[in-house]
């Protein structure tokens, strides 16, 4: 196990990990939980299928910064539970252990059987596709950011890297234009933070910028369709 990585609990109860060598927790100290449903599952996934004018039996998502699984877990069993197939690849160039993943305590979140196909799926997942259940595929990618290709575009991105502060090659013009590449035209690309550079940005790459309600500890989080 990395000793630069340790559980912590949020405020609203949840389990995140404190990673010592950026300073920075993988979600919100306010409640890893709260920020995961609100932003990724709330705000993306269920605001991009409210959008659609048909329904969708499948939806493809890519994860910057694939970390704990809990974005992909409670997007997983959403579509489990109403039967939409999701194709999940996450992006975490420093995966967690599974001992660890384990120590989140996330299974109590979410359905036991999602959290036993990930359990049973996540190094496997590390060397290619994985099938966790009838509807859900996953598959981590061990890259950095600016590695990773694919020759495939996505419905939703979600973008879960650490703060700018701590990790300003992951907000930079460079960095955003390589992930908007992969976003379909008319997809979604959906995060915690909001600020001027990154607003600047992606409309520079031809997205349309939405505010919206940020999770608690945040004003407001962004939104940004990709235009057709």
């Amino acid at each position: 196990m990395d000793n630069n990585l340790i559980i912590v609990q949020t405020e609203d109860g949840s389990n995140t990990i404190f990673n010592a060598l950026v300073g920075e927790n993988y979600h919100s100290k306010h409640g890893a939980l709260q920020e995961s449903k609100h932003v990724f599952l709330e705000s993306g996934l269920k605001h991009y299928l409210d959008k659609l004018t048909i329904g969708s039996p499948h939806i493809s998502i890519l994860e910057v910064g694939f970390g704990t699984g809990l974005n992909f877990l409670l997007s997983a069993d959403y579509c489990t539970d109403h039967k939409i197939n999701l194709d999940y690849i996450g992006i975490e160039a420093f995966p967690v252990d599974e001992q660890m993943i384990n120590e989140t305590g996330y299974h109590q979140f979410i359905l036991k059987e999602t959290w036993a196909a990930f359990i049973q799926n996540y190094m496997q997942a590390m060397n290619g596709k994985t099938i966790l259940n009838q509807y859900c595929h996953l598959q981590i990618a061990v890259n950095k950011l600016v590695d990773f290709e694919i020759n495939k575009q996505f419905d939703i991105i979600y973008y879960d890297a650490f703060a700018a502060t701590n990790q300003p090659e992951m907000w930079n013009e460079l960095a955003i234009a390589h992930t908007i590449k992969f976003l379909k035209p008319g997809g979604l690309f959906v995060t915690y933070a909001i600020t001027g550079n990154l607003k600047r940005i992606l409309k520079s790459l031809n997205c349309a910028i939405e505010k919206a309600p940020g999770a608690p500890g945040k004003r407001e989080m962004l939104r940004a369709i990709k235009h057709t």
